[in-house]
């Protein structure tokens, strides 16, 4: 008897073993099983999760909307890899071979985060979820990864300095930058004197403190000085102006559309000819003196402005001389202070506007001028702007005479300035005492008197060749005269060196084309605030993943714990 229970007891043992061993390597199956659907699920929100961050960055968020069904429709499958060819995914609605993307949720101006952390911008939010399983497994075990996306636009005039491709940053004198500066390539930081950077400084490349290969000038002599962080390779912040993102394909938002191109297409949304409130095109009419205002494609182009009402803000009477470019300047002279006047007056482009101001304007120069001469669009008599602010762009380039959009000119108090920028092929300021007729005397003639300008600039730039300095950052708004310590340029606003000048592309560096003033320089803390952009501000794209989970089957919320 004794015996037999001994038997029994044993046997019931080994089969507890059994059972508890069988039941375990079970359990092992199904954890190992259920990672497998884990990761096979991750894989699918990943290729959509590409394919959108691609579209948003080469199209902006009008393409991702525009595509929601074709990501609803994304799975791997065979074709992918043959690995494939036996997992079932679903949406976790119930829909077999689809991809739950749910449209973007909320366009809010948030903070955004590490690396960029303290820059503000418009973010939406996407989600991305699939289910997925095995379907010659033993067992049916479902695995769920739900994905945020926050598509992020950041306003591009949130730098006090960036580049869409490489940037230098040198000094002869003391410089303190005040705000961030971004460069989409390397960042040369080369001073030869005390330069300091009061914010963050990032670089898609590297951030050196050295020249750039292609300066023959000797090491920098300079000290520096970071306040803020310093980052390198960071991921870039670019325009959605479609798959090439250079910056000579860059220089295409400044320059009218071609007749084949659609107003939707990503770099037609981007185009200041398309989104100006009014066009103003100069023809070669005999005299080079035909001109013609219409409203913008807003209102299709079809609202004219009468020749009579253009010619009270426009006049190409003058001319001077651009000792730089070496060429007489015909420029467009665009009188702010009238254009302020007749804007709040006038029966025309008001009404297609609502009854309210002009608040951007691209001026098309398509006059046929000698070699000798150079297209321009000049602002002149801008102390005060029109109550929405202005924005003028031209692929052209640009000259501001004396004090623009400052009503408190010397300081860098921007409280009563309007939201402003100027936008073309290069920027040069010209002082309150300019004189076109003594454009042609010798430098020593050309005296500058201390001279204000707030707003942003987005314009180009000559780069550094063949052991030519291109003049950095420190020289991209040029000038033409002698200012001295006696004389400052108080600038408040940001600097966007976007693309390489096409028109104006004489070198820096030549003798005798000016003396450089006291750089009073100042990111202008309006732009912080969305309601203070400048019109038309574009926006920089970046993809920021919010969050990633795993989930229950056919769950598309976010765990709770989240």
């Amino acid at each position: 008897m004794l015996t037999m229970v001994m038997a029994g007891v044993a046997l019931i043992t080994v089969a507890g073993v059994m059972a508890y061993t069988g039941s375990t390597a079970r359990l092992n199956y199904r954890l190992s099983q259920y990672n497998r659907s884990v990761a096979a699920a991750e894989a699918t929100t990943e290729k959509v999760v590409t394919e959108v961050s691609q579209d948003y960055l080469n199209g902006g968020q009008a393409l991702v909307n525009s595509k929601l069904a074709t990501y609803r429709q994304t799975v791997l499958t065979a074709s992918d890899s043959s690995y494939w060819a036996d997992w079932e995914f679903n949406d976790a609605c119930g829909h077999a071979g689809q991809t739950f993307v749910g449209p973007g949720s909320g366009t809010n101006y948030v903070v955004l985060n590490s690396p960029y952390a303290g820059l503000q911008g418009y973010a939406s939010t996407y989600t991305v979820v699939s289910n997925a399983r095995q379907t010659d497994a033993p067992q049916n075990v479902v695995g769920g990864v739900l994905q945020q996306l926050q598509l992020a636009c950041v306003p591009i005039f949130q730098f006090a300095m960036y580049s869409s491709g490489d940037m230098e940053i040198s000094c002869g004198q003391p410089f303190t930058i005040t705000g961030r500066v971004h460069s989409n390539g390397q960042l040369y930081v080369e001073p030869d004197n005390a330069m300091t950077f009061e914010s963050d400084v990032t670089a898609v490349g590297s951030v050196l403190f050295q020249r750039s290969p292609l300066d023959s000038r000797g090491a920098p002599s300079g000290t520096v000085v970071y306040q803020g962080r310093k980052d390198s390779h960071v991921a870039a912040l670019t325009l959605p102006i479609g798959a090439s993102n250079s910056p000579t394909a860059i220089r295409e938002i400044i320059e009218p559309p071609p007749p084949s191109e659609l107003a939707s297409s990503p770099l037609g949304r981007q185009r200041y000819y398309n989104l100006a409130d009014m066009v103003l095109v100069v023809t070669n009419l005999g005299t080079n003196t035909g001109i013609v205002g219409t409203s913008g494609l807003f209102d299709s182009f079809g609202t004219p402005v009468p020749t009579n009402e253009v010619n009270l803000f426009v006049s190409m009477q003058n001319s001077f001389w651009d000792a730089r470019e070496s060429k007489t300047v015909l420029p467009i002279d665009l009188n702010i202070g009238a254009l302020k006047a007749w804007s709040a007056t006038n029966s025309s482009l008001r009404t297609a506007l609502g009854t309210r101001d002009v608040a951007s304007v691209y001026v098309w120069d398509r006059r046929t001028l000698a070699g000798t001469n150079l297209s321009a669009v000049r602002v002149v008599n801008a102390q005060q702007l029109p109550p929405l602010g202005l924005t003028v762009a031209s692929a052209s380039p640009l000259y501001v005479l004396g004090n623009f959009n400052a009503p408190n000119p010397g300081t860098n108090n921007t409280s009563g300035t309007q939201p402003a920028s100027l936008v073309g092929d290069a920027v040069t300021i010209l002082s309150g005492n300019w004189s076109d007729a003594n454009s042609h005397n010798a430098l020593s003639a050309r005296n500058a008197t201390p001279t204000t300008v707030n707003a942003a600039f987005l314009a180009g730039a000559v780069d550094t060749t063949g052991g030519a300095y291109g003049g950095g950052m420190e020289n991209f708004p040029r000038f033409l005269e002698t200012w001295g310590s006696a004389n400052a340029f108080t600038y408040n606003g940001s600097m966007v060196k976007m693309f390489p000048s096409l028109y104006a592309t004489n070198t820096w560096g030549q003798a005798n084309i000016y003396s450089p003033p006291t750089r009073n320089w100042a990111y202008d803390l309006n732009f912080n605030n969305p309601a203070k952009l400048p019109p038309l501000t574009p926006g920089l794209l970046k993809v920021f993943r919010a969050l990633w989970a795993t989930t229950a089957p056919n769950q598309t919320n976010a765990p709770a714990s989240f």
